[in-house]
């Protein structure tokens, strides 16, 4: 299937590749037209005002990954139950365009009698999968919710969702603890980030040693500058600290290079060696699933 357009249309950002026969990248692009800046019924627009030149330059199929499939993006794609893999995924595609454009269903599973749901991330770690040659394992992608993604025979079998970035995100600039914190993050102090880590794996819940943010801070323990990497270890630890990990296990990581590298410094502290796979897993992912469709639905 050559020319094939792939996206990543995601709540803030909206990425393509356009790729060859093989699977590779011939170029990228990136725009800040993720779908809550998309008014509805203009995504049709958006893609086209993006993306049209290589659609005429002979790109004549594309896949799309990510929220576009939600209730607020371009055409609602309701979720594939796991465990699933590409024949799975590829079956529930929701097509905008008969042939043409089409949207990759999310993910849904149930923990603990309670349902989980993910979108984009499921191409992720199937392109993690095909680049890294893994059929098993445990992979991680960190973020805003990051998600821990079990994968068993070639299917994404169950996974669950913690809202790390997210916490972090409140604690940082919503809490008592911003007025101890400086403007910027800035780089990530690893000695003040490992003392996170480690306080976190202690046993204590975030609650309580969140708080140690702004008395470290007031019997000044610690300088400013390095209380934003103390607290992410915290709150990367809390995430870390509820998995089951036995000591010399390996998993996955799947994200930008400063996230994948913070969560191989904290699973290096349970004793855990980590693979990384970075963007490239998204247009992996989507290329082996067009390669997976038995004929563009009509």
């Amino acid at each position: 299937m050559p020319g094939l357009l792939a996206l990543d249309w995601g709540t803030s950002s909206l990425r393509g590749a356009l790729l060859d026969k093989d699977g590779l990248v011939t170029e990228e692009r990136s725009f800040a037209r993720g779908i809550l800046t998309v008014a509805p019924g203009e995504f049709a627009t958006v893609f086209e005002a993006c993306f049209g030149d290589w659609t005429r330059a002979g790109a004549s199929f594309c896949l799309i990954a990510g929220m576009a499939g939600s209730q607020q993006g371009w055409m609602q794609a309701p979720y594939c139950p796991c465990p699933a893999g590409f024949d799975e995924v590829a079956a529930q595609l929701s097509w905008v365009e008969a042939g043409r454009i089409a949207i990759v269903p999310g993910l849904s599973c149930i923990n603990a009698g309670v349902p989980d749901v993910m979108r984009g991330e499921e191409t992720q770690v199937l392109g993690a999968m095909q680049l890294l040659g893994k059929q098993d394992g445990l992979f991680v992608l960190p973020g805003t919710h990051s998600k821990w993604v079990r994968v068993r025979a070639g299917k994404i079998e169950s996974f669950s969702t913690f809202m790390t970035g997210e916490f972090y995100a409140l604690l940082r600039k919503h809490s008592i603890l911003a007025r101890s914190l400086p403007e910027a993050d800035g780089e990530i102090v690893r000695p003040a980030f490992d003392e996170g880590v480690a306080r976190a794996l202690q046993g204590s819940s975030l609650l309580q040693t969140a708080f140690s943010v702004r008395t470290l801070s007031l019997f000044e323990r610690m300088a400013a500058a390095s209380l934003p990497s103390y607290l992410s270890g915290l709150v990367i630890g809390e995430e870390i600290g509820t998995q089951t990990l036995e000591p010399g296990a390996s998993v996955v990581v799947i994200g930008s290079d400063a996230l994948t590298e913070r969560y191989g410094f904290a699973l290096a502290q349970r004793g855990v060696t980590v693979e990384r796979a970075g963007s490239q897993a998204t247009w992996r992912g989507l290329w082996a699933l067009a390669q997976t469709i038995p004929h563009k639905e009509t």
